[in-house]
């Protein structure tokens, strides 16, 4: 599938992502791609975060590919578990899915969207994890990809792959998911 012939689905995560985050700046460059807006960036509620997931989906008049960061992982993959929406999503491309049930990850907001669906997910996903994110250890990642049928791409020492971490525009990251547009 190319990207100018799917409604691309930008979801951050907590906080939202900033301008020099490679979610804005992959926005900027993709002519089909829109941001999932929150009411609350900084006071996630995951009932709220998932019907604005799931009003975007259903707003699209093309096929859809989610590209979510961090705890917009959760609320894109709680928002397609109905089942409802499983012929607009056509894929799922994940980076630094958080713990989402780990009561030592801070901030407490993140526990809010746990537990995870551990169903496999009825599209292709990739799931891009970091060794040493803050936000997740490596292995739950794996655990988490392998339970939703995702391929699972280890990023290294990469941090929670964001601005933060070095990750702005994230060439690496475009070419991967260049190939994953292909694969759909």
């Amino acid at each position: 599938m190319k990207i100018k012939d799917a409604e691309i689905l930008i979801i951050p995560g907590y906080t939202n992502s900033g301008p020099d985050h490679w979610q804005s700046r992959w926005q900027a460059r993709m002519e089909t791609a829109r941001r999932v807006e929150q009411a609350a960036w900084s006071k996630p509620v995951c009932e709220d975060w998932v019907a604005r997931v799931r009003e975007e989906i259903d707003r699209a008049s093309r096929p859809v590919v989610l590209i979510g960061h961090s705890l917009g992982i959760a609320a894109a993959v709680h928002a397609v578990q109905d089942g409802s929406r499983v012929e607009k999503v056509r894929g799922g491309f994940f980076v630094a899915p958080p713990e989402v049930d780990n009561p030592k990850v801070r901030p407490k907001h993140l526990m809010t969207f746990g537990p995870y669906p551990r169903n496999p997910l009825p599209f292709p996903s990739f799931v891009i994890a970091s060794r040493n994110d803050s936000f997740s250890s490596f292995e739950k990642a794996e655990e988490i990809a392998d339970a939703w049928g995702s391929f699972f791409v280890d990023a290294g020492h990469s941090g929670h792959i964001n601005a933060e971490s070095g990750h702005g525009p994230w060439p690496e990251g475009l070419m991967v998911f260049a190939k994953f547009m292909k694969r759909i």
